[in-house]
């Protein structure tokens, strides 16, 4: 109860900044971000799309993967017209497909720019089953496993830009608190799900996603110490707030639900904090494998901590789909 009221009134926690904190307020502490070249996924819209306005607004290079070429120009164009110095490069990327996902980094890596930041902010809620080309549920494959591919073949250019500039690389890695909704056997649910083995449930496949970001945050930190990278790597909740994630459930009952619950929802640019926060404020640096929620350190369930399923998760998720670095497939295919 104590922590409802303080998340409503915006009350402060340790950082400084609270709930009602936004993208803005966090990043004056960093206001010259020039030096910074940014990954950031699903910036086509909502959360994605304010923090990648606000890390231009720091000055920050931007490069936006998206699905849609169309929706990521139309993201620099507003970009742009509020700031004209703005530098954003769009390329496609398909999360859910894995050879999409290694012909986005051979054509980043092919442009000689460094990496500082990568923003795993993209997600999907499917409400139907479905499987993705690589033969995985597609909530799954979008919000984890596209992400896990992404990070492990950009691992080694963070790295090497950390390395060479001085600059500590960040990797941030959204999740969302419903990630605690899931209890049980990982990987076994997946297969079933997957297999239609067990009856579909959104809500259980997508906690299952955000889940396993949590558990790749952990794992992650581990092999960057063993890379003995200057590179961290955090996962944020961003808050309750309605985006174009809603968008094939839209109609009266959808409507009633968020006015019922508005008290506790965030606006953009409050839910693009907390990423904002772990992504440039220098009181974390060399602050690595944490989970923040209104730009405070906070722990995440249960489940999140077990070591065992940290590592269990990203030894079975199908290295063998691993996709060469090519750029073959055409960008009308992806």
């Amino acid at each position: 109860m104590f922590e409802t009221v303080k998340y409503l009134i915006g009350s402060t926690g340790a950082s400084g900044f609270g709930s009602k904190s936004t993208g803005e307020d966090v990043t004056a502490a960093a206001p010259d971000l020039r030096s910074i070249t940014a990954i950031i996924t699903g910036a086509t819209s909502g959360i994605g799309a304010e923090t990648a306005r606000v890390l231009a607004m720091r000055g920050a290079r931007l490069v936006l993967p998206a699905r849609s070429l169309k929706a990521a120009e139309e993201t620099r164009a507003r970009i742009t017209g509020e700031f004209p110095g703005a530098e954003i490069i769009v390329l496609p990327l398909d999360l859910s497909s894995l050879s999409s996902v290694g012909c986005f980094v051979f054509r980043f890596l092919a442009l000689n720019l460094p990496l500082n930041l990568l923003i795993n902010n993209a997600g999907k809620f499917s409400y139907e089953h479905a499987v993705s080309e690589d033969g995985v549920e597609v909530t799954f494959a979008t919000n984890y496993l596209g992400h896990f591919l992404l990070t492990k073949l950009l691992l080694n250019k963070m790295a090497e830009t950390a390395r060479e500039t001085g600059i500590e690389g960040r990797i941030v890695n959204v999740s969302s608190s419903i990630h605690g909704w899931f209890f049980g056997d990982c990987l076994g649910y997946l297969d079933q799900m997957t297999r239609k083995k067990a009856a579909y449930d959104a809500t259980r496949a997508y906690a299952l996603s955000k889940l396993a970001n949590v558990l790749h945050t952990k794992e992650l930190t581990q092999r960057l110490e063993q890379m003995d990278a200057n590179v961290t790597a955090n996962c944020v909740h961003p808050g309750i707030v309605r985006t174009r994630l809603t968008r094939d459930r839209e109609g009266l009952v959808t409507d009633l639900a968020f006015f019922l619950a508005s008290k506790l929802l965030k606006t953009i640019p409050q839910a693009a904090a907390t990423t904002c926060y772990v992504a440039t404020h220098p009181r974390l640096e060399g602050v690595s494998g944490k989970y923040f929620a209104d730009c405070n350190e906070v722990s995440p369930s249960s489940s999140a901590s077990s070591p065992h399923e940290a590592a269990r998760l990203p030894d079975r998720t199908w290295f063998g789909l691993e996709p060469p670095l090519s750029s073959d497939k055409p960008a009308d295919e992806m």
